[in-house]
């Protein structure tokens, strides 16, 4: 044993140690230092066996004391053990846990992304003699150790798009794919293709992947984990973590921390505490499905009994996950279920069609069912049983209506039409030949003189009728004010002061020199849009809560329902705009900035299912939302998936899905169910984007242009395919359902 290597590797242990907790005081850590680093001096005279005796005692002391101190690990510790340097990362479990690996996609710093490492890879398995290589596709943020090009694992858009486009391989191949989820959160960035953009398509596409996706969770940070975390079956290391935010972040939003401050070491360990981040309080919330044990104070890269124990339970988590779809599995699955190490169950990880419809169901069914203790459904017991009696009225008449009759009428149609076309070669061919008879002799049709005058005629000018917002019986409180209002352009555009009186009921809140919208409030839109008397909100009663129990929340979300009469920021109705029945969801700035919990994701949901159930096109209208509330943690950010999976779902069972924004609107519903929309609009003024200004250059320490945000920012990109004049909001709507949807009513 060379001992002086030895005191040098126990010293770094302790170094260690220190580092993950901070600032917090350990005498016994000191002590042990001071004794390592005065062995050599006080042991010199030993004999090399006694001296050996003496390092292996020190070592076994160290150990027991990485023990004691690992059992009373804060949560803002393992934040601390995520982030150190020395924590095992993707490349260290590529050479450990799996047989062999091919990089793709690039390599180190000539990569798209090195943040994103990409590897094919396979796991091999003995029967007898016989061996089976099992191909996986891995996926994963690496840090490296101190790496810095790699960026801290935070994540680019073409990051992202790199990892969606081999995880489609994967399909392609009919492999599965495991993804290691090690992020502090992705990089706000709204170049092309856009953070939020590419975040809300790898969720989207994700959640229909027909192979077998595992996600090991060791950092989970807010959307950049969403990205690549969806999965059938998710694991997480006991000393990770899985946030809607960093315990800084929250400790800023909840100390009002500004500029160069920086938040209190006090509050930063509360905000990590009450937002149940661990893998324990994830495990006990049903958002991860199993815990992989870590060694005392964390996995770091020489921790091989470690890999494999990850090499053992993503083995067996594929092998679940497929069994779990499979036709003859009895005894497999029984003997997985019974023996955790049985090395001789082998599971072949391929698919038939049938399996692989049986999987994203499977995955559809369990994002479904999360969440469900993180809101309060205060509904009276009739109510609840209408809405039941009512979806069960509605799905029958749906299929009647679209599963029998429609088919069946669209069939009769196109017999008919077939048989008007050939019939009108037949009759187009006479009219032609007796036509030219009739001209022989100097005899000209009157259709035909009509044709003459539309082509060498002058046209005549036709009123062109604008629609114009009426107020419907509402009038905004800030028509109240009697005092001029000035644009926010006026200096650069030259706009005149306007009377807060015409501007906020006339002209609808909009500027008529330059056309900026000034915000308005939702009841404007409700009022104006959509058809008179024709709002009728549902499931009003689905409350807003506090589920994680973080300190003094409860009262402000009362307050905010106070002050608003709302339940939760996520108001849902049905409507109808022209005569056409929509089903509608708004996110409400006034309650808590129309962030999203647990209620709204539910109750977005629902009205999803309903608007699938009554074949109604659907709109999002976001009044404005400054993203997950971060209160509620994981109960929050477990929406982004939840939801867009609802948005699928609705989406290939053929509905039409419309989204328009408005004021501002930012972070996890822009990265992910309201993203997703193949139809998305602005309202010109608004700004929308993954990160606001504050936040971006808190973690980039870039200041941002006062554009970047703009709703022709976001046009230019190709996050939005329109901007419109809020005075023009209700003809656009209506010609969108009309033009895009179709008339049948947006059901293919």
């Amino acid at each position: 044993m060379n001992i002086e290597k030895k005191m040098e590797e126990l010293l770094a242990r302790v170094n260690y140690a220190r580092d993950i907790l901070g600032n917090k005081a350990r005498p016994e850590l000191d002590a042990f230092a001071k004794e390592i680093s005065e062995f050599t001096i006080t042991n010199k005279d030993l004999p090399e066996d006694q001296a050996i005796r003496a390092v292996n005692s020190l070592d076994k002391r160290l150990t027991t004391m990485e023990s004691a101190i690992d059992a009373q690990l804060t949560a803002m510790d393992k934040v601390r053990i995520v982030r150190h340097p020395q924590r095992a990362c993707l490349k260290d479990i590529l050479e450990n846990v799996y047989d062999n690996y091919t990089e793709i996609g690039g390599q180190d710093e000539h990569s798209i992304d090195p943040g994103m490492l990409i590897a094919r890879a396979y796991i091999t398995r003995h029967r007898g003699k016989k061996v089976i290589h099992q191909p996986v596709m891995v996926v994963g943020q690496e840090k490296g150790h101190g790496e810095e090009f790699r960026n801290g694992g935070s994540i680019k858009p073409w990051g992202n798009s790199k990892a969606l486009k081999y995880m489609k391989v994967a399909a392609l191949e009919q492999i599965p794919i495991h993804a290691y989820v090690n992020t502090p959160g992705s990089y706000p960035v709204e170049d092309f293709p856009g953070a939020a953009q590419q975040i809300a398509e790898n969720i989207y596409e994700m959640s229909g992947l027909d192979v077998p996706i595992i996600a090991i969770f060791s950092e989970g940070g807010s959307g950049g984990a969403e990205a690549i975390g969806m999965a059938d079956k998710r694991l997480m290391l006991s000393h990770g973590y899985y946030s809607v935010i960093s315990p800084e972040g929250a400790a800023a939003i909840e100390g009002r921390i500004r500029g160069s401050q920086r938040a209190p070491t006090e509050l930063i360990e509360s905000c990590a505490m009450a937002q149940k981040i661990t893998a324990q309080d994830n495990l006990a919330n049903g958002y991860i499905d199993e815990i992989i044990e870590e060694p005392p104070l964390g996995a770091r890269a020489d921790h091989f009994d470690f890999y494999k124990q990850v090499r053992e339970q993503i083995i067996r988590a594929t092998d679940e996950v497929t069994l779990s779809v499979r036709g003859i599995r009895l005894f497999r699955a029984m003997a997985i279920r019974h023996f955790k190490k049985n090395t001789d169950v082998i599971v072949r990880w391929s698919l038939n069609e049938k399996a692989r419809e049986r999987l994203v169901a499977r995955r559809f069914k369990k994002y479904r069912k999360l969440a469900q203790h993180a809101f309060k459904d205060n509904r009276p017991v009739m109510e609840k049983l209408y809405a039941t009696s009512s979806g069960i009225v509605s799905s029958t008449t749906g299929l009647i209506l679209y599963g029998l009759i429609k088919p069946f009428k669209q069939r009769i149609g196109r017999i008919i039409e077939e048989v008007r076309d050939e019939t009108h070669v037949i009759t187009a061919k006479i009219s032609g030949f007796f036509g030219n008879m009739l001209k022989s002799v100097g005899i000209t049709s009157s259709d035909e003189k009509q044709k003459e005058m539309e082509l060498t005629g002058l046209s005549e000018a036709e009123p062109i009728e604008v629609a114009v917002p009426t107020n419907g019986g509402y009038k905004s409180p800030q028509a109240l004010i009697d005092r001029e209002i000035s644009c926010p352009h006026s200096q650069k555009r030259g706009c005149l002061d306007i009377w807060a009186r015409d501007l906020f009921t006339d002209f609808a809140g909009v500027c008529p020199h330059c056309g900026y919208n000034f915000p308005m409030e939702y009841q404007w839109y409700l009022h104006n849009v959509f058809d008179e008397g024709s709002v009728r909100e549902f499931n009003h009663d689905i409350a807003s809560g506090n589920p994680t129990g973080f300190p003094n929340f409860e009262e402000r979300v009362q307050a905010a329902k106070d002050k608003t009469g709302l339940q939760s920021s996520c108001m849902t109705f049905n409507a109808s705009l022209e005569g056409i029945r929509l089903t509608c969801a708004t996110l409400i700035a006034n309650f808590r900035g129309g962030s999203v919990g647990a209620a709204e994701g539910e109750k977005f949901i629902r009205a999803l299912e309903l608007a699938q159930t009554k074949h109604q096109p659907f709109l999002a209208y976001i009044h404005g939302t400054a993203g997950i509330r971060i209160q509620e943690g994981v109960n929050g950010l477990i929406q982004m998936p939840r939801v867009t999976m609802a948005v699928r779902k609705y989406i290939e069972e053929g509905g039409l899905y419309i989204v328009l924004y408005d004021t501002n609107s930012y972070a996890g519903p822009v990265a992910s169910f309201l993203g997703c929309s193949p139809y998305q609009y602005a309202v010109r003024s608004s700004r929308l984007g993954f990160a606001g200004p504050g936040v971006i250059k808190e973690t980039t320490g870039i200041e941002i242009p006062p554009d970047y945000h703009n709703s022709f920012k976001a046009l230019s990109r190709g996050h939005i395919q329109g901007v419109w004049s809020r005075k023009d909001i209700r003809k656009n709507l209506h010609q969108s359902f009309l033009t895009i949807g179709g008339r049948n009513l947006y059901y293919r």
